[in-house]
């Protein structure tokens, strides 16, 4: 940056958010409330009112799917129409889904419609919050990819399932829990219009790729850049690892410390929400800090060698110190912070393949996608080979974050894509100022 662009040098882009794209953070942040109000009580309030068990995973199978389909496809309709465009989309589906879904599904308890169009509605959201990652990637510059990252993050995870979790709960006693569901919708309307009305940057308006580039050459790219460059496979595959112990532990965590360890549930929801609470704040930390030390290196040794020594900490700290809420606290706080350290990813690889960046970051939506299954899986596959216990689950989980310290060694920025990155900025298509 200049010396005489120095002084424009506001709050935003001192705490590394790219000034231009402020208001899209503001309104992801809304949105990602609005999408998480749910999070906390869908699953109850379907088997409140007759549903069973298998109805509710079902459900949540066929969401998660949907789920890690569009999260793919935010990229290429990002090359093709432009990021904007494709969170327009993403807000739309997701305001006439939910319409939907409350009127003829939820309202009249009908199971058939509750899931089409819950499962339909996975394919919003991804639009709108991973359209907006492709945004920020093509629109900020390399030098402060880490921190943007962090800040995208920090809004969609503070959202969901975080502070939605909480409007729910102050909102429920009052309006009820059908009411409430309405409130999301209108949260996560305002939070669009905030996030599209407001943000006026121009590259996020645009097709990413040149006209020439035929459109299926553009779809068939998002994945055929996995085996073009193996790396953005190594990073998806990284990303899968990255949130799939969260998953996994949502599911076998509750009974194990309520059940056998005689925590109260108010003690294991409020260590959930410290878990959370930390991973949120670290969301921040790491990529502003992989800005400073190299994002391979915060993901490598905070990500992957610190999940391998958080894992079994989180299982055997309590097991070693019985009753003792605080120390497992700190392990927890330890566990949700390198969860968080692997947030420099979506920073890093748009420098990886500067030409496809959508694409790339694509791959890693995809990645984020599959570990809400392959976490559970996971646990599921040590119950089948090793039997009944914990502890070869944890082991497993440890021993794989391991490797992913291992596999983020090898995302390297090679000197041509350096050089290209350098060359784009010289022409000025990627800003060397994050305002406009």
């Amino acid at each position: 940056m200049s010396e005489t662009a120095a002084p424009k040098r506001g709050l935003a882009e001192i705490l590394g958010i790219p000034r231009a794209l402020f208001w899209a953070f503001v309104g992801q942040l809304l949105f990602m409330v609005g999408d998480g109000v749910e999070a906390g009580y869908l699953d109850t309030y379907m088997l409140h009112h007759g549903h069973s068990q298998g109805f509710v995973n079902e459900l949540f199978t066929l969401y998660g799917i949907t789920v890690m389909i569009a999260a793919w496809f935010s990229g290429p309709l990002s090359d093709l129409m432009g990021p904007k465009k494709v969170m327009w989309i993403g807000l739309i589906l997701w305001a006439l889904l939910e319409v939907c879904f409350l009127t003829f599904g939820l309202g009249p308890n009908s199971g058939p419609m509750i899931l089409l169009f819950y499962a339909l509605r996975g394919f919003a959201y991804p639009l709108f919050a991973y359209g907006f990652l492709v945004w920020i990637a093509a629109a900020t510059p390399a030098a402060m990819l880490g921190s943007a990252a962090g800040w995208f993050w920090f809004s969609f995870s503070a959202g969901l399932p975080t502070l939605g979790s909480q409007f729910a709960r102050y909102t429920i006693p009052y309006l009820g829990e059908l009411k409430t569901f309405w409130c999301s919708l209108g949260l996560v309307i305002i939070g669009g219009l905030v996030a599209l009305l407001f943000t006026h940057e121009p590259t996020g308006k645009k097709r990413l790729l040149p006209d020439h580039v035929p459109t299926k050459d553009i779809f068939f790219g998002s994945l055929s850049i996995m085996w073009r460059e193996p790396k953005t496979t190594i990073a998806g595959i990284v990303r899968i690892i990255d949130t799939s112990s969260e998953y996994a532990f949502l599911a076998i965590m509750p009974a194990f410390f309520v059940d056998q360890l005689h925590f109260s549930l108010e003690q294991w929801l409020n260590l959930l929400s410290l878990i959370f609470l930390s991973n949120i704040l670290f969301n921040l930390v790491s990529g502003m800090i992989a800005d400073t030390l190299g994002h391979r290196f915060v993901v490598s040794v905070f990500g992957g060698i610190g999940g391998f020594i958080a894992i079994p900490l989180f299982y055997y700290v309590p097991i070693w110190y019985p009753g003792n809420f605080w120390a497992v606290a700190a392990a927890g706080i330890f566990y949700g912070a390198t969860v968080a350290a692997f947030v420099p990813l979506s920073g890093l690889m748009p420098q990886i393949c500067p030409r496809e960046k959508a694409a790339a970051l694509s791959i890693l939506g995809l990645g984020a996608g599959a570990s809400t299954w392959v976490g559970p899986a996971i646990v599921s596959f040590c119950g089948a080979v090793f039997g009944p216990g914990m502890s070869y689950v944890i082991w497993t989980f440890a021993v794989i974050y391991l490797a992913s310290a291992g596999m983020t060694l090898a995302l390297k920025i090679s000197p041509e894509a350096r050089r290209y990155t350098e060359e784009a900025t010289a022409r000025g298509e990627v800003s060397t100022t994050v305002g406009h």
